[in-house]
């Protein structure tokens, strides 16, 4: 019996994520507007702040292009979670959610299942953008990156942002979950999440000292954008010494990421007694 209902929950699961990827790619605005915004964004910043913000150890302006490159790549994150947790609300509307809840499949499969669907479309975005990333420097959109991943580090990269994507897309679903319409749910992104990108180091290192710097460190954004920078950024490079350590980084966004799972898990579980 409990074998036939994890093999249920496991396929429910799969079901759901499958049908996010569907969603996404049927909507064409959503493919282009995944990466045409980021990479609009990284043109635009880097090759604009590059003469004013340089890196300790350079004297040319890739400094804050290479910089800018994985808070560019969180963002992709950030949006994804964004959009992908809106079809809650959706789903909600259309009566496909209700269907869902009465059916015979565990929450947390429900869960899961909403937040893999996010989280492959999140990284496979990122993975993108940084593949192409190069390929624009050396088109001349900003000055060269000196940024070669190996393999393993594609990897490790690929790895940890679906720890980061599993994350927001988990603080997306707990936000979305009791919301009743999309505008309300867009206002509340706004005024949470893109701060929380904003104050994670993605635009500016965390300062050594004072109010933001403490704001800075209590955002668990910081710790995967941290381990994110260890991962791509080149061995040496100025302002990885004064980042978080691997482990704690590791600690932080994990410990977070189930966390929030679990609160989805126990908040879908109360919406369906209380409905």
């Amino acid at each position: 019996m409990q074998q036939s209902t994890f093999r249920i929950g496991v396929i429910a699961a799969f079901s759901l994520a499958a049908r996010e990827l569907r969603r996404f790619f049927r909507q064409r605005t959503r493919v282009v507007g995944a990466l045409g915004q980021p990479i609009i964004f990284w043109i635009l910043f880097g090759a604009g702040l590059g003469g004013s913000f340089r890196m300790s150890d350079s004297a040319s302006t890739s400094g804050y292009a290479a910089y800018f490159l994985p808070g560019v790549a969180v963002m992709i994150l950030l949006f994804t979670a964004i959009f992908s947790t809106i079809s809650i609300i959706e789903d909600r509307r259309e009566g496909f959610l209700q269907g869902v809840l009465v059916s015979p499949i565990p929450r947390s499969s429900l869960v899961f299942g909403k937040l893999l669907g996010g989280c492959i479309l999140a990284v496979v975005q990122a993975l993108l953008f940084v593949g192409i990333a190069p390929l624009l420097a050396r088109m001349g959109f900003v000055a060269p990156l000196s940024m070669e991943l190996t393999g393993m580090q594609w990897l490790a990269a690929g790895a940890w942002m679906a720890v980061v994507a599993f994350l927001l897309t988990a603080l997306g679903y707990l936000i979305a979950w009791p919301m009743e319409s999309t505008q309300g749910f867009h206002a509340i992104m706004s005024v949470f999440l893109m701060p929380m990108w904003l104050l994670s180091g993605a635009f500016f290192p965390v300062p050594a000292q004072g109010w933001l710097s403490w704001i800075m460190r209590a955002n668990p954004l910081t710790y995967g954008l941290a381990g994110l920078r260890r991962l791509v950024m080149p061995a040496g490079s100025s302002g990885l010494e004064d980042l978080p350590s691997w482990s704690v980084c590791a600690i932080v966004t994990v410990g977070i990421a189930l966390l929030l799972f679990a609160a989805d898990v126990a908040l879908t579980r109360w919406k369906q007694v209380a409905s």
